[in-house]
């Protein structure tokens, strides 16, 4: 098979990238609890710089630390954490490898366990999420400028640290992704109304990180293409935001879909046509493509050597975004240059415990792959057959800790 498609360096006005390959953020929850980072990162980007990618972009770290997505984020809000963050930069730039951090603010999506009042553009709770999280609170104006700053101070460390570039985590249903949907933010103010207010936080955000972090260094942005519920973000105002956020300047542009309400981006009922290409965002991509400059992305069911040719060759995207695939087979871009790689094939978590499974299958997940993560942190290597029963028991530990520790303080 031939291979240029993936191995041909990707370079733009602010950087060149080794190759096509990008891991895309998972949560490696792999902080104290105080959300600083530990040495488990540095050995888990480690061995993933070492597999090969041209890109790596870290697991969503939080702006705030009293606003985390869930217990074991990092955050960042001022330079007490340097050396670390020094040493996990190196670690993860190793071989000639981009790594860049995604920024993130949780907004509502934050468990009971970790928030007792969570905040959002509207005070509209989680549908269907009455007995994880609780109901937020609409953010004041001079809450909105703070949150807005500390993303600016928190991309000027991350330059300072050595990581080669930011994403800002606009999709999946976090703050910046409320801000965009007319289904949570019913503001009436500057912040809120037709899609040029609802976009007028993320505007915000990108030019304070921007004016943190001068010209020359790359700023991308992961964005739903949908948020795939009725009176959400469509996938014509996606494309609306793609087009203005180009024109700002934003380098790099990944495209992913859903939420919490509903995980699109964890491949649950997706087309046949869907399956056979394997990219869950792929003709969405082939729609907008053309109508931005900046590099495009798509994450989401990439698991073949074929598929991914298929998309770089088709025009429609710029580089390959993985996920989960990475999590059991770091080695994977490696493998793909010279010629030994096999598909990895992934399956959905479950305990089979019907009932159980349906209440808790995307936390399952998620919490699963995360200790696929530990592992390698450990320097260990990755288990596919880690029984999802004890990753069940290590999430009622996890949180129940969390609500402990919150109860106390």
């Amino acid at each position: 098979m031939e291979m240029s498609a993936l191995t041909t360096p990707l370079t733009s006005k602010t950087f060149t990238i080794k190759n096509r390959l990008l891991k895309a953020a998972m949560s490696e929850a792999l902080a104290t609890s105080q959300n600083n980072p530990i040495e488990a990162l540095i050995h888990l980007y480690r061995r993933w710089a070492q597999g090969g990618a041209g890109l790596l972009i870290s697991g969503n770290v939080m702006v705030d630390r009293k606003a985390l997505g869930e217990p074991g984020n990092v955050a960042i809000e001022d330079e007490q954490d340097l050396a670390m963050l020094k040493k996990w930069a190196n670690a993860g730039t190793q071989h000639d490898t981009h790594f860049w951090v995604q920024l993130n603010h949780p907004g509502k999506q934050t468990p009971k366990s970790v928030s007792k009042e969570p905040v959002a553009p509207s005070a509209v709770p989680l549908f269907g999420g009455g007995h994880a999280f609780n109901k937020p609170r609409a953010l004041t104006t001079d809450e909105i400028w703070d949150i807005i700053k500390r993303f600016g101070r928190a991309a000027h460390i991350v330059k300072k640290a050595g990581f080669t570039g930011v994403q800002i985590h606009a999709a999946h249903g976090y703050l910046i992704s409320q801000f965009l949907s007319p289904h949570h933010n019913q503001r009436t103010d500057e912040w809120g109304g037709d899609l040029n207010g609802r976009m007028h936080f993320l505007l915000k955000v990108y030019q304070e990180i921007r004016e943190h972090v001068g010209d020359d260094f790359p700023i991308g942005i992961k964005l739903n293409s949908a948020d795939f519920q009725r009176g959400g973000f469509t996938e014509e105002e996606s494309i609306g935001v793609l087009k203005t956020m180009d024109e700002a300047g934003i380098d790099l542009i990944e495209i992913s879909g859903g939420n919490y309400e509903n995980p699109k981006m964890l491949g649950g009922d997706v087309k046949k046509s869907t399956k056979e290409r394997e990219a869950y965002f792929l003709e969405y991509a082939e729609k907008a493509r053309h109508l931005v400059r900046a590099p495009f992305v798509v994450t989401g069911g990439f698991r073949s050597e074929k598929a991914m040719v298929d998309a770089i060759e088709s025009g429609a995207l710029d580089m390959i975004g993985i996920g989960k695939p990475f999590a059991l087979n770091p080695d994977l871009p490696n493998q793909i240059i010279n010629g030994s790689y096999e598909t990895v094939n992934t399956k959905p978590i479950k305990t089979g415990f019907k009932p159980l499974d349906k209440r808790v299958s995307s936390m399952l997940d998620l919490t699963w792959y995360e200790q696929q993560l530990a592992r390698m942190g450990k320097g260990k290597d990755p288990n596919p057959d880690l029984p999802p029963l004890r990753t069940l028991v290590t999430m009622i530990v996890t949180h129940g800790t969390a609500m402990f520790q919150k109860r106390r303080t």
